[in-house]
């Protein structure tokens, strides 16, 4: 036992004192910190005009032609708590144009009203990508519209609402395994993050063992340890160092996004929390997240520990890591396209297949009201699965770790059980 844990601290501290783990660590930090705050800082770099040219873009200068529309128009933009300012340019329209042109100002509107009470109105501002400011601008010109045509028809501000009621809609389902529209709503969020984190992790720190396993044999450091520590032990000590190292850098991102967005000094805290349903989450989300995180990381990080001892140099991981990769990248298809639709068949059925279950089980518990034994179901098919695995890689990492030259590709596996046997 001591030898697995000798092997267990060499494998988390090696990694952890990388450059690259630490670089990489502290840019996530100052990123999640940044775009925490990333609406303040847009508003600021807005507010001094750095990327406006000087002009003022929550000014419009207006040519009204009727005559009638400035000023009901300023009214449904501050009723919208919109911050667009309307003023009234005496510029003719191609004077107006050559302004925008040479940046002086931002944009112009021209608008007019033909014989039916039918508004015509004319954005121009300098490239056709803005969309925030012509979008404000035309709703409030359509509820202008409306209240002109009811004007005409003789129809009371009252008969207007009436007209304009929305319906009573409401879902339901007879599932017993459904939720309501609203906690699909609220969990749909937090299962997204949730996915792609467990996704993200079974991927890179996966990846990071193999290479640590190709990276060894190729300096030939692999036939000193192996010399005096079983091959078994190795792997399953390196799989848990660097899985506990993943592990808390995780940990490490969640406190630093959790602390970032509530010391945040702009409104998107609320919005974030609200948006992904954080506020609402429930203890058994969260801890099957855990569950299926840990046991997505062992079977993946094990399969990865079994294909990098196939090969003698770090140039030929990747290439013998793509099968894992492709069932990786399957079952994060899988649980997206499962976010609008958890009861599909092809995810209840894919969420029992060992290598899916991960992601799309996790998808399935997050979304739906399931009976306990579903997710156990997933959780005892992972532990086999891990088992199994466990035992056919330790015969393969056994007799791989001792292979040199150049891998061929998976029937490597063969030659490796045979040389372990030896």
């Amino acid at each position: 036992m001591r030898d697995f844990w000798t092997i267990f601290n060499q494998s988390f501290w090696t990694k952890a004192k990388t450059k690259s783990f630490v670089i990489t660590t502290l840019i996530v930090v100052a990123g999640i910190f940044l775009m925490s705050n990333l609406s303040s800082i847009i508003s600021k770099v807005q507010d001094i005009g750095v990327f406006d040219g000087g002009a003022d873009s929550s000014t419009i200068y207006v040519v009204d032609h009727s005559g009638s529309l400035l000023e009901p128009l300023q009214q449904q933009l501050d009723a919208s708590e919109s911050d667009l300012t309307l003023k009234s340019s005496t510029h003719s329209i191609e004077e107006l144009k050559a302004q925008v042109s040479e940046e002086e100002i931002k944009s112009f509107l021209e608008l007019s009203v033909n014989e039916t009470q039918t508004i015509h109105a004319t954005y121009t501002s300098e490239n056709a990508s803005e969309f925030e400011n012509p979008m404000a601008i035309r709703d409030a010109l359509q509820n202008l519209q409306t209240n002109l045509k009811a004007t005409s028809l003789d129809l009371s501000s009252e008969k207007v609402a009436q007209l304009f009621a929305p319906i009573e809609f409401n879902q339901k389902a007879v599932s017993d395994s459904s939720k309501s529209e609203e906690e699909l709503s609220q969990a749909r969020g937090l299962v997204y993050v949730l996915i792609f984190v467990i996704y993200f992790a079974v991927f890179y720190y996966s990846n990071m063992i193999a290479m640590e396993v190709a990276t060894e044999k190729s300096s030939r450091v692999m036939e000193i340890i192996i010399s005096s520590v079983s091959p078994v032990k190795h792997m399953f000590a390196k799989i848990a160092g660097v899985g506990t190292l993943g592990l808390l850098q995780i940990a490490l991102f969640g406190v630093v996004g959790f602390v970032a967005l509530k010391t945040s000094s702009s409104d998107l805290t609320s919005g974030v929390f609200s948006f992904f349903g954080f506020s609402n989450v429930s203890i058994s989300t969260m801890v099957f997240a855990v569950i299926f995180f840990l046991l997505g990381y062992f079977l993946y990080a094990t399969l990865a520990a079994l294909l990098g001892s196939l090969v003698s140099r770090t140039e030929d991981v990747q290439q013998l890591l793509l099968p894992m990769t492709f069932l990786i990248i399957i079952a994060s298809f899988i649980a997206f396209s499962g976010l609008g639709n958890p009861e599909a068949g092809y995810v209840q059925i894919a969420s029992y297949i060992p290598f899916f279950t991960p992601l799309v089980m996790f998808l399935r518990v997050g979304m739906l009201e399931l009976p306990i034994w579903e997710p156990i179901l997933g959780v005892a098919i992972l532990l086999v699965t891990i088992f199994v695995l466990g035992w056919f890689g330790s015969r393969v990492y056994r007799g791989g770790v001792l292979m040199y030259g150049a891998s061929q590709s998976l029937k490597d596996i063969k030659k490796a059980i045979q040389l372990g046997k030896k």
